[in-house]
């Protein structure tokens, strides 16, 4: 796919505490696997609005052994099946299974997730909004140039009052819907 197929332009969204409920103890399940209200209509309006989304999440939780590839890919299976009944559509999820301590370069912060999805869009990320609660979402923005945006919902409320100063320009909206909203405004 190559970047004159975007439309508007590349949104790229984490994928716990942006669309669905997060938990401390992790997401394990297709049935833990909740969406957060509004969300699954905000990414129908971008989507409708002329953008392409993707997803970048951390899932650290196979390395921990809560859960496996398979259940994954059921959770992922709903997640796609309840946005496609909203109206709206995900282009490409990607993820990693490595743990905190693995040492990999896909586990946000760093930005190998981001740079599989420039890639895989033939794209530049440069201005690229990245919609994340944590700040590791926001640092990996960072990493590649891209915009990072933050949002209240998951664990955002708290990222937000430990804000670095390098991040005191970033975006901060209440959740997906109040981002989504003020993404389409730009493009009217």
């Amino acid at each position: 796919m190559s970047g004159a197929t975007l439309g508007k332009g590349l949104i790229i969204l984490d994928r716990d505490g942006v669309i669905n409920h997060d938990s401390e103890n992790f997401i394990k399940s297709e049935d833990e696997w909740q969406p957060i209200p509004g969300s699954l209509e905000a990414i129908a309006a971008l989507t409708k609005a002329g953008f392409t989304l993707a997803v970048a999440s951390n899932q650290s939780g196979i390395a921990r052994g809560l859960f496996d590839q398979r259940t994954l890919d059921a959770m992922h299976a709903k997640m796609l099946r309840l946005i496609n009944e909203a109206g709206g559509h995900i282009s490409r999820i990607v993820i990693c299974p490595h743990g905190p301590d693995d040492g990999c370069e896909c586990r946000k912060p760093k930005p190998g997730m981001l740079e599989q999805l420039a890639q895989h869009f033939d794209t530049s990320l440069a201005g690229v909004p990245v919609i994340g609660d944590a700040l590791r979402d926001l640092e990996a923005a960072a990493a590649v140039g891209a915009r990072p945006i933050l949002v209240r919902s998951g664990k955002g409320r708290r990222t937000e009052a430990a804000l670095p100063e390098r991040f005191a320009t970033a975006a901060v909206y209440d959740d997906l819907a109040a981002a989504a909203r003020a993404l389409i405004a730009e493009v009217l």
